[in-house]
């Protein structure tokens, strides 16, 4: 199990896991900025900086799988 977890992680930094790294790039960049923007606004809205930290990482989170439905591997 380790060895695969190395391997994906050293074709990723390669840029050779996935057929266009481009597109990795970019949704990934899409959900830190929804992340972001979304702690941004319920902490200024009052939340509690834990706590919406902790509601932007949950919506983050299950933005990911949309985000990176049709990306394809090498």
């Amino acid at each position: 199990m380790w060895e695969m977890v190395k391997s994906s992680i050293v074709l990723f930094l390669q840029g050779k896991l996935f057929a266009e790294p481009a597109k990795v790039y970019r949704q990934t960049a899409i959900g830190a900025a929804f992340t972001a923007a979304l702690l941004v606004v319920l902490a200024v809205a009052g939340l509690p900086v834990a706590g919406a930290a902790a509601v932007a990482g949950i919506a983050g989170g299950a933005l990911q799988p949309y985000l990176f439905k049709d990306l394809r591997y090498r």
